[in-house]
């Protein structure tokens, strides 16, 4: 599966062929702290990539950023060596792809979770997480026994509260007189990787009363799902299918495709076919979604996900607008 049928319809991509480049074919990726088998977005990631080697046969250069500073030195060893795409995982990476892009611009540079930055060799993936979250959030209102639900974010920022303003919109649309509860887990980028404050969370949400918890947090949402597992209670995952982290306690999984943007970025420069731009990413693009599958069905009712469906049906004709905590800063049921 690729993204090709809705390049057409994507709102805002400025297209740039740049087929020449694919005659130096030699991708490379710089996942982002928390490393690519964090069973959330690195690792989301990290399935495309390898989809893409199982399928080609190439090889891909890759590394594990472990620290703040190692990010710029990545991308900019990458190009050195011929990096041709080099994919950068994640917003923290802004900064240092836009100018190694601009220092190498005869090179195809990709980014996962931008859209700001303006470079002629640049590829850039948005997702609209705030409708995957609002579908998750149809699920934790109509399976909660108690009327309330949790959610919990990583890094305090307007990407990750636009996570939870979906979400609450998904459960109030559904049961007008649930209560959600709102942690996050820090200001740092530590809180990305902080599961025993994300199990602390969780845990304190469960005593005011949630029985469902939503998390939006990287490796500390492995704190929130074994914390809400042991005791008895539900969990929503994100990013990427996280049922394995608890087996019988997670509901579902908000899914972000970004295994499939990894994936095209790649296919695209091998093929050349690669495009600069911005590639906005949402339900109707298959950019989001979430997980109903053998493992989850006990648990996902074919009531809740008829609900799903129909909510994800209307968003898509929009005939229900989910409001993008992006646009204003602001969330219309706080």
């Amino acid at each position: 599966m690729t993204f090709k049928p809705w390049l057409a319809g994507v709102a805002a991509i400025a297209l740039c062929a740049t087929s020449a480049m694919a005659q130096d074919f030699k991708p490379a990726v710089v996942f982002d702290m928390g490393g690519k088998f964090d069973k959330s977005f690195n690792e989301g990631v990290w399935n495309g990539v390898k989809r893409f080697i199982d399928e080609s046969g190439d090889d891909v250069m890759e590394f594990e950023v472990t620290n703040e500073t190692q990010r710029a030195q990545a991308i900019t060893r990458m190009a050195q060596r011929g990096g041709n795409p080099v994919l950068g995982v994640g917003f923290a990476q802004a900064d240092a792809i836009d100018a190694v892009a601009q220092e190498f611009p005869d090179q195809m540079f990709a980014i996962i979770d931008v859209n700001w930055l303006d470079r002629p060799n640049l590829r850039q993936y948005s997702f609209k997480e705030h409708e995957g979250s609002y579908l998750v959030g149809v699920a934790a209102a109509m399976k909660s026994e108690t009327g309330t639900v949790g959610f919990v974010g990583g890094m305090d920022i307007p990407l990750i509260r636009k996570f939870a303003c979906g979400y609450k919109q998904g459960v109030l649309a559904t049961k007008p007189d649930a209560t959600v509860l709102e942690n996050m887990t820090g200001t740092t980028p530590a809180a990305w990787n902080d599961p025993t404050k994300g199990a602390e969370l969780a845990r304190s949400q469960i005593d005011r009363g949630a029985d469902i918890v939503y998390h939006a947090a990287g490796g500390t949402g492995l704190g929130v799902i074994r914390a809400v597992a042991d005791e008895g209670k539900l969990a929503i995952g994100v990013d990427s299918d996280q049922y394995a982290v608890a087996p019988g306690s997670v509901l579902t999984s908000m899914l972000k495709r970004v295994d499939n943007a990894a994936y095209d970025t790649m296919t695209d420069a091998k093929n050349g076919e690669f495009t600069a731009g911005i590639m906005v990413l949402g339900l109707a693009e298959e950019g989001v979604d979430y997980v109903a599958d053998e493992n989850n069905a006990d648990l996902l009712t074919a009531d809740i996900r008829d609900a799903m469906e129909a909510a994800k049906a209307k968003i898509v004709a929009g005939e229900i607008t989910v409001h993008n905590y992006e646009d204003d800063q602001a969330c219309p049921v706080d």
